[in-house]
């Protein structure tokens, strides 16, 4: 056995992968809403990873490899069979016109958008995996289009067509209690703070 060759292998691997360690463990634990199991999940998408690095072909795209990597861990797992059951949400209204934002920060905007990121993580929470993972891959790690498709081996136009139907759950989902908590502040219930 050649160990110079499993040695570079090996160092290979590691500058590729630890990098990643926290995006991935972000990802993770969105994913399954539980510190332990994301350190699990982490830990068990990295095992495979290496196991099944001399598969993966230098010069291509590692984060989307080791991406695909966790997601097929967590959906194959028995927490990420529940959530891929769950029922897609509906959206058969319309999505509505831009209206004006608010222009200045006063203490009842700071205090919504407080609120509202605690309402932004549940909703995503909410979320069925095939949504949930879309805006966390597109919004919050800022993955190309390119780059979604890849680690989701779905078509650019699926990755396009997702992001925008879980776009529009969120914006529904978040409108109503974010005018519920306007009108409890006294913010004129016109405005939208960026929905």
């Amino acid at each position: 056995m050649d160990l110079s060759g499993a040695n570079l292998q090996l160092t290979s691997f590691e500058e590729l992968a630890i990098p990643l360690f926290d995006q991935l463990y972000n990802f993770a634990h969105w994913l399954t809403r539980n510190r332990d199991e994301a350190e699990d999940l982490v830990q068990e998408t990295y095992v495979k990873a290496l196991k099944g690095f001399s598969s993966f072909q230098l010069g291509t795209n590692f984060r989307a490899w080791i991406y695909r990597i966790l997601r097929n861990t967590f959906l194959t797992s028995r927490q990420g069979l529940k959530d891929t059951m769950s029922v897609p949400f509906d959206f058969d209204g319309e999505i509505e016109g831009n209206e004006p934002a608010i222009e200045r920060d006063t203490p009842e905007t700071l205090l919504l958008a407080r609120s509202g990121h605690e309402l932004l993580q549940s909703a995503i929470d909410a979320l069925p995996v095939h949504f949930r993972e879309i805006i966390l891959l597109c919004e919050v790690e800022e993955m190309s289009y390119q780059e979604i498709s890849d680690t989701l081996a779905i078509p650019i136009g699926t990755v396009m067509s997702r992001l925008s139907r879980a776009r529009h759950s969120l914006r529904n989902q978040l409108r109503p209690l974010l005018q519920q908590a306007a009108e409890t502040t006294g913010i004129p219930k016109g405005a939208n703070h960026g929905l």
